[in-house]
């Protein structure tokens, strides 16, 4: 799903809304309820969702650590 940029006409309200290709237009502005919310021209975004991503799994994770050679000294 993409993220886009809408801005009001009519009162300036902006607001990022994730939907689908198929999604039917969103025309509504959800602060004023004119009809005069329209899709800005911005670069794309994107959110991921579900798990297998670097942001989700992979992110915070730590390097795995070798085991320290210990010495073993051998009494004469």
């Amino acid at each position: 799903m993409a993220m886009y940029e809408f801005l009001c006409d009519g009162c300036g309200h902006r607001d990022d809304l994730i939907r689908k290709m198929d999604d039917p237009a969103t025309t509504t502005c959800p602060h004023c309820q004119k009809l005069l919310f329209q899709k800005q021209v911005s670069a794309p975004r994107f959110q991921l969702s579900g798990s297998g991503w670097y942001e989700t799994d992979f992110k915070n994770k730590k390097a795995p650590t070798t085991p320290e050679k210990k010495e073993t000294k051998k009494n004469d």
